[in-house]
């Protein structure tokens, strides 16, 4: 019986996180988590330059999806930030030439510098 009380618990838990993770997708909620799993394709276009792969395109224009409000952009902002950051061999003229070279009009800089309160 009590196997069975437990299933209940995380059957119910699992439920409650669901909906709160819809919620927040439905919020259009952009994590540093999305922004990261959606650039990671183009690490190596940023710290080595050439061409940036279709992965990488397809990851700057979902961010670009993603970040439609105000806070949401600053969020992005703050993410991108971050991660250029953490990578000190990144190409700056990569970064700014990143959202071209993938035909996307991004209202987010991919800077170490940027103040993304602005």
């Amino acid at each position: 019986m009590k196997a069975v009380a437990i299933v209940l618990v995380l059957v119910v838990l699992a439920v409650v996180q669901l909906a709160i993770a819809g919620r927040l997708e439905q919020q259009g909620g952009v994590t540093c988590g999305q922004v990261d799993a959606n650039m990671t394709p183009c690490i190596s276009y940023l710290t080595q330059g050439g061409e940036p792969n279709a992965a990488c395109c397809s990851g700057v224009k979902t961010v670009n999806g993603m970040a439609q409000s105000a806070d949401e952009r600053k969020t992005a902002c703050n993410c991108l930030k971050a991660a250029a950051n953490r990578y000190t061999n990144l190409k700056d003229d990569a970064a700014q030439a990143l959202p071209s070279k993938c035909g996307v009009s991004l209202n987010i800089p991919i800077s170490r510098t940027i103040n993304c309160d602005t």
